[in-house]
């Protein structure tokens, strides 16, 4: 029997019609929640990222900024940017587009967001929030935040599950192992030095991927029944398609849909998420900036 697909399109499509709902109601109010994205070089992806961002933004009613500048562009300019955007009444939520050409700091980037705006929770602060007992960030990263939604949707159970992470970014691996903690769960992080990772997945009951790597993840790597995010998203090529390559994850879902009890597809799983819960942030930062309770 094959596993669960979870549609990650679907949820977002019901999350963002509360969100719809919550724009509409701060509107009624005098106040239209606002996004402002910096974005500094011509990235393909990030340039498809924001497109993306910002007719999600148009769908629920949020009003967007997009300032792109020149991948030379000096990072005293980026930083003006995100300055400005601090000032901005209108801005309630800041996203800076990763990754930021090799001369610009990324950590002084994101450090120079304004907590209160910082809705892809990034900030060092909000970051370190989220490592500490007893401690709530303001935001929490959009991706792994989608990862936790994806999984609350399908009941699955956290508390005392074992839990394995592969990969380690700041974006997505850390902290997804922070949330999974948060949680409850027993969590195993596996990175590039990480000896014996098919044997460390095969103990987990909740799999999340996101190494970057096609098919890196294996069926036969999986406990039976195991629930599996796969966070990845890589072209390959296939010349059997209009553009000559597909976008596949980081596990071989052909193989592991065999095995695990429920699996993300790609794309259509965490990627609809990520921008959902990027929306979601921004709506909780317009109804603080209100003085409402989010």
């Amino acid at each position: 029997m094959g596993a669960v697909v979870i549609d990650g399109q679907a949820v977002a499509d019901r999350l963002q019609a509360q969100i719809a709902e919550q724009v509409s109601r701060l509107r009624a109010q005098g106040v239209t929640p606002g996004l402002g994205v910096v974005m500094a070089g011509d990235n393909p992806a990030s340039q498809q990222y924001v497109r993306m961002k910002r007719r999600a933004c148009e769908r629920v009613g949020i009003h967007s900024v997009v300032e792109i500048v020149d991948a030379s562009t000096p990072q005293d300019r980026v930083r003006a940017l995100v300055e400005q955007m601090n000032a901005d009444p209108a801005i309630h939520g800041i996203l800076v587009q990763l990754p930021l050409p090799a001369h610009v700091d990324e950590a002084t980037i994101l450090s120079a967001v304004s907590l209160e705006k910082d809705v892809d929770g990034f900030h060092p602060v909000n970051i370190g929030a989220l490592a500490m007992k007893g401690r709530e960030p303001s935001f929490t990263p959009a991706t792994p935040t989608g990862c936790m939604a994806l999984l609350e949707a399908h009941g699955v159970p956290l508390s005392g599950a074992n839990a394995v992470v592969i990969g380690r970014s700041n974006i997505v691996g850390l902290p997804m192992a922070l949330m999974l903690m948060k949680a409850n769960a027993t969590v195993t992080v596996c990175h590039s030095r990480t000896r014996n990772i098919p044997e460390i997945v095969r103990s987990a009951d909740v799999v999340i991927a996101a190494i970057g790597q096609p098919f890196f993840v294996k069926g036969e790597w999986l406990k039976p029944g195991a629930v599996v995010i796969d966070v990845g998203t890589n072209r390959v090529d296939d010349p059997t398609t209009e553009r000559g390559y597909r976008i596949v994850g980081d596990v071989d879902f052909d193989s592991a849909a065999q095995v695990a009890g429920a699996i993300s597809k790609v794309p259509g799983g965490v990627g609809p998420m990520t921008i959902t819960m990027l929306l979601s942030n921004c709506v909780k930062a317009a109804q603080r900036a209100l003085g409402q309770a989010s």
